[in-house]
C-alpha cells in the first residue's frame, strides 16, 4: 500500500530519487535553497520511505513549471508516475488561473500526454542551459 502526500520531499529523499531514476544530479546548498520555493510538492511514500515525487515551481499565476517527477526504478511500473502527476494535476486545476502556461521537459513523454500535454514544435521549441 502506498501513501501520496502533498508535501515536498526533503532535499536527502529529493538528491536520492534524482540519482536512482537517472535524472541530472543537483547540488545540495542548491536543493536545500530552492525547494522551500516550490508552489507544490508531492511524494509516495511506501513502507514510511520516499519511492516518487513530483513538483511545480513558477509565479503561482502565469507560468507553471513540473518538474523533478522522479520514481525509484524498482518502484516504476506500479502507477506511481501517474499518480503523482494526477496530484500535480488536481493542484493546477485548483490554483492555476485560466490561461496559465504549464510547461514541463518530458523524459517520458507518454506519460504526460495522457494528461493532455503536446509537443510545442514546431510553433516553438524546448532550450535549455546548466550554469
Amino acid at each position: 500500500m502506498y501513501q501520496v502526500i502533498e508535501k515536498v520531499a526533503s532535499v536527502d529523499d529529493f538528491l536520492r530519487l534524482r540519482e536512482v531514476s537517472g535524472l541530472s544530479p543537483r547540488p545540495y546548498e542548491a536543493a536545500k535553497r530552492a525547494l522551500p520555493n516550490s508552489l507544490f510538492g508531492v511524494q509516495i511514500r511506501v513502507e514510511n520511505k520516499v519511492v516518487g515525487m513530483g513538483r511545480v515551481v513558477g509565479d503561482g499565476a502565469l507560468n507553471f513549471e513540473i518538474v523533478d517527477v522522479a520514481v525509484e526504478p524498482n518502484c516504476q511500473g506500479k502507477g506511481y508516475g501517474r499518480v503523482i502527476m494526477q496530484s500535480i494535476m488536481d493542484y493546477l486545476d485548483r490554483d492555476a488561473p485560466k490561461g496559465a502556461y504549464i510547461t514541463l521537459m518530458a523524459d517520458v513523454p507518454a506519460l504526460y500526454e495522457k494528461f493532455g500535454f503536446e509537443f510545442s514544435r514546431p510553433e516553438s521549441e524546448g532550450m535549455f542551459m546548466v550554469k
